[in-house]
């Protein structure tokens, strides 16, 4: 800005060279403290931003951030910002790119019937099969619907038995890295074929889901005289009937505005399925990282192992973060959907409670992100800056890192 600044003031005074001397330097004048001006409003804003991270006594090696203005790509603040820490849930922020990038915001998730064998009359001589596809929203309700609509189909009885299919994804219930206690206490048992969001805890949760829609076939007139077993459906089976998810954008504006560990994890197996065929954590985080790098995103400190944020193995930099909501804040396509699913201060989802007063309220759009070792806040402020914290700890105190983290977003929303 100074040299710009500069740079004007001399043409200025080349400009009106014959005018008087005095009117050329009030004019190199006026230009000059401008420029110092603003030199020393960004010095006050550092140093206040450094002030309340500061706050939080936690040490400087331990906690970075960065500022970006928006409408000049500039980085206003940065501290510690290549620094590779735990995201706790500001993983989150990756696997929303990813997932908007690879699938886009209108991708829905199908969960279908499909049947082994040939109908005859009202019977089907065979076996149905009950096959998910990773919806992390999949109802009760749906298998309501799934039920109405093979007996739409004419069927009334099934000779063989209902097989509940979870192939799309592996079978491994959490991913690398996380306490045995979040199993259950964070995130549900993860699978292909899943209802209710797991609330119904099972080694099996396909079992579960099939028993479900056992009951509710025969709630609609259908009966399955086989057992019910776990298995995949054979290549010839052919579809009978499907249900699908609300929209991707909608997934993750409840997976961002809630901190949902559950659909983090399913949607980055999902990830993983698109382009490697099989949904698993393992290609779904190779999938993130090349999405990443696509985007010009430094991947250095960055190890993407989970969904959710919960494996103690994730790494990301504020750098990094910061880079992607640049990214995103450039891209029209992106821009709606991912800023959507954030939590807005003082209204709505995590920070619903958090920043209730002028002038944060309404204007700052974030992923928080919290765990034992690590609390985070990454997003935007109005549509002036984007913003990246990373505090960690072993323990992190949450209510010091929360206020730092407030007085932070409240100095840019004061700008």
């Amino acid at each position: 800005m100074f040299i710009r600044s500069a740079a004007l003031s001399l043409a200025i005074t080349l400009g009106l060279a014959l005018c008087s001397s005095s009117v050329a330097l009030e004019t190199t004048s006026r230009v000059t403290q401008t420029a110092g001006g603003n030199a020393a409003a960004r010095t006050q804003l550092v140093r206040k931003l450094s002030a309340a991270l500061a706050n939080a006594k936690i040490h400087s090696a331990q906690r970075g951030a960065e500022v970006v203005d928006l409408a000049t790509g500039e980085v206003v603040f940065s501290k510690h910002s290549r620094g590779s820490l735990a995201p706790a849930s500001n993983e989150k922020l990756p696997i929303t790119l990813a997932a908007l990038t690879l699938l886009g915001s209108e991708y829905r998730i199908s969960t279908e019937v499909l049947g082994e064998g040939e109908q005859q009359g009202s019977e089907w001589l065979g076996n149905l099969v009950l096959k998910g596809y990773g919806d992390p929203d999949l109802s009760t309700a749906d298998l309501q619907r799934l039920a109405r609509r093979v007996r739409a189909a004419g069927i009334r009885s099934v000779s063989g038995s209902l097989i509940a299919d979870e192939s799309y994804f592996d079978r491994h219930r959490t991913a690398p890295g996380w306490k045995s206690s979040f199993l259950i206490n964070e995130c549900a048992p993860l699978s292909a074929l899943s209802i209710d969001r797991g609330r119904v805890t099972s080694a099996s949760p396909p079992l579960v889901a099939a028993s479900a829609f056992v009951k509710a076939l025969a709630a609609s007139g259908v009966k399955v005289r086989g057992r019910l077993r776990a298995g995949v459906a054979s290549d010839e089976a052919s579809s009978l009937a499907s249900v699908k998810s609300p929209s991707l954008w909608k997934l993750l504006r409840f997976m961002n505005r809630e901190s949902d560990n559950y659909t983090a994890e399913l949607l980055l197996k999902q990830i993983g399925a698109y382009d490697k065929g099989r949904g698993t954590t393992a290609n779904g985080a190779v999938e993130v990282r090349s999405v990443l790098a696509d985007a010009g995103i430094s991947l250095a400190g960055v190890r993407i192992v989970d969904g959710s944020g919960l494996s103690r193995l994730d790494r990301l930099t504020p750098e990094a973060l910061s880079q992607l909501l640049v990214d995103v804040w450039s891209d029209s396509t992106l821009r709606r959907p991912f800023v959507g699913s954030l939590a807005i201060a003082g209204r709505v989802g995590t920070l619903s409670h958090r920043m209730r007063w002028r002038p944060t309220l309404g204007n700052v759009y974030a992923k928080t992100g919290t765990t034992s070792s690590a609390s985070a806040l990454s997003g935007y402020v109005r549509t002036r800056y984007a913003f990246v914290i990373l505090q960690n700890g072993n323990p992190v105190s949450v209510d010091q890192a929360h206020v730092a983290q407030d007085r932070f977003a409240t100095v840019l929303a004061e700008q």
